[in-house]
């Protein structure tokens, strides 16, 4: 190279290496704005949950006249001894019953969807049968319909079958739902036939092969449908609003839907409630963080296909 040749490079080089330094000057104090933007939204976005945390511990005075202090003037258990039943007070909340109520029907409900969406996915994406593609039409018809759209057919077919009142008519119509068939059916499609081809060649049946197979393959999606299916089931509120009208059916929501409504006692009460919302998030989000890993996974598999 000549030095005519590396002058003339070192000219058209030097523009680009003169602005990196300059570029990079500038991305910082950006970056640290974004990062400042990203922990105010947070902080934010936690405020109604550390209100609700600290309020559960405040008189009913204290929490009327400051709402959204962060400390409690004088801090008391009052409010969760009275959910457990462990106060005096003449106007007890059988809070204990909601919770009862509510673990019950989440635990079944999900124990259902897993073992009925899954068997279901596996018979879309695997079984070939007549109708196959317009049942599974049907499936993603029944997931554009609004649920409140269904709430009188609920009631009518409840009703007319006897069933209206009871923990049957709670649990039953809940235990399959189609956007688990939906996540399932992807999810076994994204799985290699040649597994299933290896298990038949050994003499096992469908359901042998479904069970034994490709059901421990799916462990993401199971959990993520587990996840969903108990937050789904935990947090239902207009299902249990048409089935039942006894007030030991009630469940955490409806049972705290009467009691913000005024249904159970005058006043304001708001460490009462707060501290009853609160212990009803707990076990969604306890579950939630204990696999999450699991949920993120099994949201993503069948996204791409072999």
């Amino acid at each position: 190279m000549t030095a005519a040749t590396a002058v003339r490079e070192r000219t058209r080089r030097a523009p680009h290496e003169r602005g990196r330094p300059v570029l990079s000057r500038f991305r910082l104090p950006w970056r640290l704005v974004g990062y400042a933007a990203v922990v105010g939204l947070g902080l934010l976005y936690l405020l109604p949950f550390v209100l609700q945390l600290v309020t559960g511990f405040k008189t009913d005075p204290d929490a009327a006249a400051h709402p959204l202090s962060l400390l409690p003037t004088t801090p008391t258990t009052a409010a969760y001894q009275r959910l457990f039943g462990l106060s005096q007070a003449a106007d007890g909340v059988p809070f204990l019953r909601w919770l009862g109520n509510s673990a019950l029907i989440a635990v079944l409900v999900t124990a259902g969807r897993v073992l009925f969406d899954s068997m279901a996915g596996y018979a879309l994406a695997r079984l070939r049968f007549r109708g196959r593609s317009v049942l599974f039409g049907f499936v993603l018809a029944v997931m554009a319909v609004p649920g409140v759209a269904l709430l009188i057919p609920k009631f009518l077919v409840l009703n007319t079958f006897d069933l209206f009142d009871t923990y049957t008519g709670m649990i039953l119509p809940l235990m399959v739902d189609a956007a688990g068939i939906f996540i399932m059916k992807q999810f076994f499609e994204s799985v290699p036939r040649e597994v299933e081809e290896a298990a038949r060649v050994d003499g096992a049946g469908v359901f042998r092969i479904f069970w034994s197979v490709v059901l421990p393959m799916a462990r993401p999606a199971l959990i993520t449908l587990t996840i969903l299916s108990f937050q789904g089931s935990w947090n239902e509120f207009t299902h249990f609003l048409v089935s039942t009208q006894s007030g030991q059916y009630e469940t955490l929501t409806t049972g705290l839907a009467r009691f913000v409504s005024g249904g159970l006692g005058g006043g304001t009460q708001y460490p009462l409630k707060l501290a009853a919302a609160l212990l009803s998030t707990l076990p969604v989000a306890a579950l939630f963080f204990c696999f999450q890993r699991y949920f993120v996974s099994g949201a993503n598999a069948g996204a791409v296909k072999e």
